[in-house]
């Protein structure tokens, strides 16, 4: 009997299959790839009874339910193309004896740059600067652009893409502290030239912000209306992390009356963003939003596929994935 991938992907069957081929799948004319993206939930729940395999889908349209991990009794594992998994219902795929693989690391040198790119963007006033010049204004002496050097960048979340914006911050001459629940050792500390801090000083003491924690119930909400109002008002904030965790009608008031100097969002509690969000209707400030893209450029999509399908590749020819996320007994 053959085995069998169900891809909840837009990538098309015959791709997935020629990238296993060329990551060394053995006996390639022994598995097929099923094309589901387009197919609804109770069609797949049916597929799924017999796959070994299935991909996720890393536009994240397509769930892996609790039906379908329940009805997925031959799976050996569940593939998410990406770092993010929250299509996935990991709990009940524990449940059901299933590994969960994401991705980790494969985009954190975009996000990374993606941080620094638009903590320039905000102090350097960059987007007035623009603005003004494309308007055939010349204002030259009172964009008030500033400096990195010397500031305060304060990183909430030192897990791999924290530390990958700290290393990256360091020829700028910042200075930098922390918060995380899980505090570096020295020697990290020093490594990336900073200091751990409480969350509430972090948030009154830094010129910037950064958010880099994942959503757990602890972190849902975190950064509300009473934590954003410790904030400086010549503050930024960048949010590359979940929508979740910053209130955005908070943020949207804060900057609308000028108690944060400006703020760039790449994330959103609500995906594509809704008309009605309150940031879209703050023309003419310091605020740069983009559609969930820090962690897909080229290169970081082409690290994402090639490590998820040699994930798929590794269970078919009966090793171990990488990058498990729950644990299964």
């Amino acid at each position: 009997m053959k085995k069998k991938i169900v891809s909840l992907s837009t990538l098309g069957p015959e791709l997935l299959m020629v990238m296993m081929r060329n990551n060394g799948i053995v006996d390639p004319d022994n598995v097929e790839v099923i094309g589901a993206n387009h197919l609804p939930d109770r069609n797949i729940v049916e597929l799924v009874k017999d796959a070994d395999v299935i991909f996720g889908d890393f536009c994240f349209n397509k769930n892996i339910t609790a039906e379908m991990a329940r009805a997925a009794k031959k799976a050996k594992l569940i593939q998410q193309p990406s770092v993010g998994y929250q299509n996935i219902d990991v709990e009940a795929c524990t449940g059901a004896g299933i590994p969960v693989a994401n991705t980790a690391g494969a985009n954190t040198v975009s996000v990374a740059e993606h941080v620094v790119m638009t903590g320039l963007c905000m102090v350097k006033n960059l987007l007035l600067a623009h603005r003004a010049t494309a308007a055939g204004e010349w204002r030259q002496m009172d964009i008030g652009a500033g400096e990195l050097q010397g500031k305060l960048w304060g990183l909430i979340g030192m897990g791999r893409i924290g530390r990958a914006v700290a290393e990256r911050l360091i020829p700028f001459g910042v200075r930098m502290a922390y918060y995380d629940v899980a505090k570096l050792d020295e020697h990290d500390e020093s490594r990336y030239h900073t200091a751990y801090s409480g969350l509430e000083d972090l948030l009154k003491t830094a010129d910037i912000i950064s958010i880099h924690c994942p959503l757990t119930d602890e972190t849902r909400g975190m950064l509300g209306a009473g934590r954003l109002a410790l904030m400086k008002p010549s503050a930024f904030i960048i949010n590359v992390a979940r929508g979740e965790v910053l209130d955005e009608q908070a943020l949207a008031c804060a900057l609308k009356e000028k108690r944060l100097a400006g703020a760039a969002l790449d994330v959103f509690s609500e995906e594509p963003v809704g008309r009605d969000n309150p940031l879209l209707k703050l023309e003419g400030t310091n605020l740069v939003l983009t559609p969930h893209i820090a962690g897909v450029t080229q290169e970081a999509k082409m690290r994402i596929i090639t490590a998820a399908v040699r994930n798929m590749v590794a269970v078919l020819n009966g090793g171990r994935p990488d990058f498990v996320v729950n644990e299964v007994k």
